[in-house]
């Protein structure tokens, strides 16, 4: 396994609630969405059994942060193989459930 972690600042968006506030899972990807405090920022920690795709990773994760602007937020993904655009649907969709919104929209 290899485990890979970005961070990203600038995020306005917070989410409200308990510490756990949100798990999406499909067969081949598992992302959970907690509430941390990391002053103001975003943190994204992969598992993954596919090694030497930290680039690939990087782009998807820092797409998703451009379009959520998640804060003082941590995302864990538990990845088995799941493709880019799976990451990314599912990343959307973990976000969706936490904060009621769409991607782009308002909070």
């Amino acid at each position: 396994m290899e485990t890979l972690r970005f961070n990203f600042s600038g995020g306005q968006r917070r989410i409200d609630g308990a510490r756990l506030v949100g798990v999406v899972g499909s067969g081949n990807l598992e992302i959970l969405i907690e509430r941390k405090p990391l002053d103001g920022a975003c943190e994204v920690e992969i598992s993954t059994a596919a090694h030497g795709f930290g680039p690939i990773w990087e782009a998807v994760v820092r797409d998703f942060h451009q379009r959520w602007q998640l804060a003082d937020v941590h995302v864990s993904i538990n990845d088995m193989g799941a493709t880019p655009a799976v990451v990314s649907l599912r990343l959307d969709q973990a976000a969706e459930s936490i904060t009621g919104s769409i991607s782009g929209e308002a909070s």
